[in-house]
Parts: structure tokens; sequence; C-alpha cells
């Protein structure tokens, strides 16, 4: 179970003045950067320091993990008409400088950079004090801080674009800089995740790769493989949409650090995949043992973290499962249940029709056709309560083993074509689909390259949808706003049920299961009719409802799944207070 993060730090004078706010602070003299980073039990706490970064009221906890990915062309705020216009902008690809909620001075981008120096602290003490070189206790914490400072700096550049590049402690000189090339930030982060694989032990192979609340080699390796397709993929840059020109960071040279590093894990085997549900009950459950699906996952302690009440099935009380009336913030679009092949086992795990009633004895209940939920994290799949009313504990599975064989099918694909990367797809499909399905589906896939690519599409939607990933996928692959638009089309669709939506039921027919709480549910696949649901209403005792209803979802709604065009807007705005305090060194261009 997991338990040592946010529990385990102390005050550290050389930690407590890293903030971005104490900038002008006098800097820790070399003795007390030594009596730290010479003994590894100090070394070990300044390291897991730069954790407490993620947790803040406004980083990953509040702003970045409830707003960073919403919308894509599989998910999106829900009841968005109703939110507020700062939240409406922030995920609509509208938001201004000057958005309330996170034009303040300890929002994510504070917070972020704020961890960077922590990290850098780290790891220029490590280096000097550390005795890395002959300590392999060192030396992983060496490799901790490296890779959590690349964590944090891809989302910085997956969230902003260019970012200033800050690699080394602020000094008096360089607290003023400006925006770097989001090339030289990759190409510092592969180098330094390169470094990081020689200093760190695969899952299981030394005492700090236990838990995947701990940086392991599997972990460095699939981030240095995410972050080789983000640089070789296309972007929104000053000139438009594109390629890197760096000829560093070519197609070729990523794809291929991308299929290296992903066939390295799978090959070691260090970590399983599991069954499908098993990964999301696992993780509400706090299980962290290394060496399953789950790679590494970003710590919360259980009085920290929203990632329930923002992913979560939405509870209207606080229950019989939870002490907490949250979830459902975010959810699929309406039209993505329906895409998925009705054998498929990730469909029902991933998209939730129903909601927990107000009773304090809830059972489930019908929501609406626009207001899905996610039904990846559930609390009724908790083994404790929740204990604070905002926060649930859960951590961020910021990485999982279904990822690194996609990576690995998707590199090799583009390099070699599919017939050496359909092993890599095969695994994925076989855990969610009958063994004829599978067959039939890579016969198709594998027919040619471009084939085998829109596979990859697709099977990143249905396996990734509420995890934040997709977003920057189709920012990669200069497919933002065409998949955008084809959502909204089919929004459209399923509204008048026309097209791929036509052979759909009005209505749902549901009731209560024996077990007094599950709703039995007929009408949400595909050539079920409204006169069967009828006939379960006669003889059953069934109720019914409209459910595919153009009332709900309307022409408006469906058009909020973007404010302005996406393509030049794929980026956050540095917020006015940064820019205001930057010393004239930042702007917005």
């Amino acid at each position: 179970m997991k338990k040592f993060i946010y529990k385990s730090l102390l005050a550290l004078s050389l930690i407590g003045v890293m903030a971005a706010c104490d900038l002008e602070s006098d800097p820790k003299s070399s003795a007390e950067q030594e009596s730290v980073f010479s003994i590894y039990g100090l070394a070990e706490k300044a390291v897991m320091g730069i954790h407490q970064s993620f947790g803040e009221t406004n980083s990953y906890r509040g702003r970045f993990l409830p707003y960073y990915g919403i919308n894509s062309d599989i998910e999106w705020m829900n009841k968005i008409e109703s939110q507020s216009e700062a939240k409406k902008q922030l995920v609509a690809y509208a938001a201004t400088p000057t958005n309330s909620e996170m034009n303040t001075e300890n929002n994510a981008w504070a917070k972020f950079y704020e961890g960077i120096e922590r990290a850098n602290m780290c790891i220029v003490g490590l280096r000097t004090y550390g005795n890395v070189e002959t300590d392999p206790n060192m030396a992983h914490l060496l490799g901790e801080a490296l890779t959590l400072r690349a964590v944090i700096y891809l989302d910085l550049v997956k969230g902003w674009g260019d970012v200033p590049a800050r690699f080394e402690p602020i000094t008096t000189e360089t607290v003023y800089v400006p925006k770097a090339d989001r090339d030289v930030i990759y190409k510092q982060l592969l180098a330094d995740l390169k470094e990081a694989e020689s200093l760190v032990a695969w899952p299981n192979e030394s005492s700090q790769t236990t838990s995947v609340e701990r940086v392991n080699k599997t972990f460095i390796k699939a981030l240095r493989a995410r972050v080789a397709l983000y640089a070789g993929g296309y972007s929104q840059r000053a000139d438009g949409v594109r390629l890197s020109n760096d000829s560093e960071l070519n197609r070729t040279a990523m794809y291929t650090i991308a299929r290296d590093e992903c066939v390295d894990i799978i090959n070691k085997g260090s970590n399983q995949l599991g069954a499908f549900e098993t990964n999301f009950k696992n993780l509400c459950r706090d299980i962290v043992t290394a060496g399953g699906e789950s790679i590494w996952e970003i710590p919360f302690s259980d009085g920290r973290g929203r990632v329930l009440f923002t992913l979560g099935v939405q509870h209207l009380a606080a229950d019989q499962y939870t002490k907490q009336a949250k979830g459902g913030a975010n959810g699929p679009l309406p039209y993505f249940f329906y895409d998925y092949d009705v054998d498929d086992v990730r469909r029902d795990i991933t998209c939730v029709p129903y909601e927990w009633s107000k009773e304090s004895q809830s059972k489930q209940q019908l929501r609406s056709i626009d207001s899905w939920c996610f039904g990846k994290l559930r609390y009724e799949w908790m083994d404790r309560m929740v204990t604070s009313t905002n926060d649930d504990g859960i951590n961020w599975q910021y990485m999982r083993l279904a990822d690194v064989y996609l990576m690995a099918a998707e590199a090799i694909n583009e390099l070699e074509g599919p017939s050496g990367a359909a092993q890599y797809l095969k695994p994925i499909l076989t855990r969610a689909l009958p063994a004829a399905k599978v067959d039939t589906y890579m016969s198709k896939a594998t027919a040619s390259k471009a084939a085998f690519f829109n596979a990859i599409v697709d099977q990143r939607a249905f396996e990734f949808a509420g995890e934040s990933l997709r977003k920057a996928d189709l920012i990669r692959w200069n497919l933002l706003k065409e998949k955008l638009d084809e959502a909204k089309t089919k929004m459209t669709q399923l509204a008048n049920r026309q097209g791929a939506y036509a052979d759909l039921p009005e209505k749902l027919y549901y009731k209560t299961g024996t077990d007094n709480e599950s709703l039995i549910i007929y009408g949400l696949n595909h050539g079920e009719t409204d006169a069967e649901g009828q006939k379960l209403v006669d003889a059953e005792n069934y109720s019914s409802g409209k459910w595919v209803d153009a009332t709900k979802l309307t022409e408006k709604l469906i058009n909020a799944l973007y404010q302005e065009n996406p393509n030049e807007n794929q980026y956050w705005p540095i917020w006015q207070t940064f820019i205001d305090s930057s010393n004239g060194t930042l702007t917005n261009d």
C-alpha cells in the first residue's frame, strides 16, 4: 500500500528555499549541501521532496490533471455549457493569459518550475557530493531526480510549447530567462533519460524499485520513448504546425529511439500486462507493487489528489462507498461508447452511463447521453473511505505497459512496416476482444502501413480514453482539428440516429438488479430495438426513458468542443502574472 510520499518530508533548509517566490534568497553554502547529499537518508528525502510540487493545490492536483487533455475527440468536460468561462476556455482551445483559473502566482506553471528547481538542486548536490560513481543507492537518486525533472519538463512543453529552459539551479544572473525552443528541451531530456537508464534498476531489482511510486528503468525507457515520439512529431510553432527543423530530431531517429526503448522493456519482461480491469482496480485499491501493468504513478497521499474527484464515476451522496459526493467532472464523448466493438472488454469499463443516487444507501441511476462518466476509476473499487471533501488520494497513473506496446507498434510500423509491428499491437487486442475478432482485425490492420497507422490511432483511443494522452497524440500526428471535427460530426449523427448510429433505439430500458444497486440496461448496443425494449417493460417490469435525445445533444453543446481553431491554439498562453514579473523576458507569441 502506498504511504510514504508527503508523510516523510523533512523541513530541510536546502529544500525550503526552492520555491519560485524565493528566487532572490541567498544560496545555501556548499557545507550545507554536502551535509544533505553525502548522506543517503537525507539525500533520499530531498529527492522525494520534488514530489511535493506535484501535489500542491494548484499544481498537477487541481489545475493540470483536471484540464490538460480535455477536450479531445474522445473526452470532454461534462456539462461544459454550464461551466465558468475560465474553465470552458481552458479545455476548448480559447485560453487567455488572464484566465482566472490559472492566472495566479501559485498555479501549475509556478509549481512545475518549483519542482524543476528542487530537482536541479538535487542533481547538482548528488553529482558533487553523492559519490554516484561508486554508490548505487546514490546513483539511483540521481537517476530519479533526472527523471522527475524530465516528467515536469515534458508536461510543460505539452501544456505551453516553448518554455524557459532551466537545467541548473537559479542564480542572481539567471533569475530572468526567456523562452527556449522546445527542441533544446527535448534534446536535453533525451540525454538526461539516457543517463538515468544507466543509474536506475529494473522493477524489483533494487530496494528503491519495488513500488510504482518510485522511478525504475522501465519507466525511464518508456518516458524516453514518449519524449522521442513528441519530439519527432508535429506541433504548433511560431510559423505554423510542422515537424522540427532540427536534424537531430528527425522522425527516423526519434522513431528509432521509441522502438528500441520499448522493445527493450518488452523483452526484459519486468512488467506484465494482466487483465485490463485489474489494472484500474489495483489503482483504486492503492496497490503499488512494481512489476504489473502500472509502470509509474504520481503518488498522492490519502488526503491529496483529485483524480477520482475529476475522472471517476459520479456519486451524488456520501454513500456506502465513499464519504465524498464527487466524480464525473470529465467524461467520454457521447458517441464514443458506440464506436467500440460490442465484445470489447474495454468499453463498459471506460464508458459508464450511470451515476450513484443521492441516498446514503445509494444505487445506480441513468445519467444523460450528454454526460457519460469514465469508469476506469471508481469509488466503489476502493478499499478505504476518502478522508477529504475534495481529495481522494488515488495516484495518477502516468505510464502503463499498454502504452509501451502501442508505442513499439507505432514506431516499428513507421520504420519497417506492419509485418514487424503486428506482434506488439496484437497483445493489446488479445486481452480486449475474442480471438476470432482479433484475427479479423489484425488481417485488415496489416494490409498496409497506412492501415496499420489508422489502427494505432483507433486503438490508442479505445485503450487510453480518460487518461489525458489523446490530445498530445493528435497534435503529434497532425490530426487535432481533423479528429475534433470528426467527433462533432459523429455527435450530430448520434443525436439524429443517422449514419453509424442509425440502428440504435431511441430509449433505454432498465431495472435495478437483484443486488438492489446495479442497473440492468437494454438498448445500449447496436441493433437493439425499442420494440424489444417495450417487451421488457410489459413482461419484466423494466422502466424506460428517452436516451438518444437531440434536445440534450444540441448543436450548441456539440460546437462547445472547441471555441477557437485548435491548430492555432494547441497550447495555453503563459499566464499574465508571470509575464508581468519576468522583467520583460517572457512574451506570448
